[in-house]
């Protein structure tokens, strides 16, 4: 039998530590015939969880110097900041997409509501001022605390049997809350719609309202919005204030948190985004924002609102 030192020798002075390393050894001597081998290599490659052989077997590696971890994370960095715009654009143009929806489900409502009762179109007044009514297609001031995250209020609303799902009443980007709840509205409807209110207002002599559907479409159903995406610093009761007359433009505001647009349903079910275009209508949303009759953005409104 060879010693552990005449083992070493025919193995040309290599030392084996490494169990998997003795085994391939061991394999190696027999096919060669070099018979039995010392007992030192036998009892190291019986190890049966042995681990694969490898050159450097055994050797110390060294780790990543602090250098080079602050370059990995650097790197990181700058793959989470280029990828960061491209994330929220998309999140932002998910949320458009979702408030179309919500709009087209509302004014598709509006149309069941009105074959389900022979051609009459639901109720629009204001719940609040002079002319407050509580007959209106959904009652609520989200200006008043306990109004303005009562659901009840939503499953109360003449649309609710045709639209029943609490959270088509709400953008997706609509940022207003009550205290830590999301109100629960944020579309109106046109003020000339369902009512026959601003015929009362002298000064707005001239304009039709709408009570009927024969009458949107006498005056043409695709021309002539429905709903409206409202602010979320003005909005109050349901009714969207348009006067044509220009003594008060904007006296409600519509939104701006769809990349300065916001969204509108039409009498015929269509949904657009009108974006805004005149630089003061930057100020839409401020407290105390005035604005010129002359505004681009508030005629194109006017013109989709009624007709003479």
């Amino acid at each position: 039998m060879r010693s552990d030192a005449q083992f070493s020798a025919a193995a040309g002075g290599v030392k084996f530590t490494n169990p998997g390393c003795v085994r391939g050894f061991q394999m190696l001597v027999g096919a060669f015939g070099f018979g039995r081998y010392p007992p030192s290599v036998r009892r190291l490659g019986s190890n049966r969880r042995s681990t694969p052989c490898r050159r450097g077997a055994g050797r110390r590696y060294v780790a990543f110097t602090l250098i080079e971890l602050l370059v990995v994370i650097a790197i990181i960095a700058i793959i989470a900041a280029l990828l960061l715009p491209s994330l929220s654009a998309a999140r932002g143009k998910g949320q458009r997409i979702a408030c179309a929806n919500h709009l087209k489900q509302l004014v598709m409502a509006s149309q069941m509501y009105a074959a389900d009762n022979g051609g009459r179109l639901v109720e629009n007044n204001p719940n609040r001022g002079a002319q407050a009514s509580t007959n209106t297609w959904v009652a609520g001031d989200m200006t008043v605390r306990q109004d303005s995250t009562n659901q009840a209020l939503i499953r109360q609303s003449k649309f609710f049997p045709y639209a029943n799902n609490v959270s088509v009443y709400r953008c997706p980007a609509d940022p207003a809350r009550t205290g830590s709840e999301p109100r629960t509205r944020s579309y109106s409807m046109n003020s000339w719609m369902g009512s026959r209110g601003m015929d009362t207002l002298a000064v707005e002599k001239g304009y039709r309202t709408f009570l009927r559907e024969s009458e949107v479409a006498a005056a043409g159903a695709s021309l002539l919005w429905v709903l409206i995406d409202e602010h979320e610093n003005t909005i109050d009761d349901a009714w969207f204030l348009v006067t044509m007359d220009d003594v008060q433009p904007f006296a409600s505001e519509p939104a701006t948190r769809h990349s300065r647009a916001f969204g509108l349903s039409y009498a015929d079910a269509h949904v657009e985004a009108f974006r805004l275009r005149d630089p003061n209508s930057q100020a839409l949303g401020m407290a105390n924002a005035a604005f010129s009759p002359y505004n681009a953005d508030w005629i194109r409104l006017k013109q989709a609102t009624t007709v003479k």
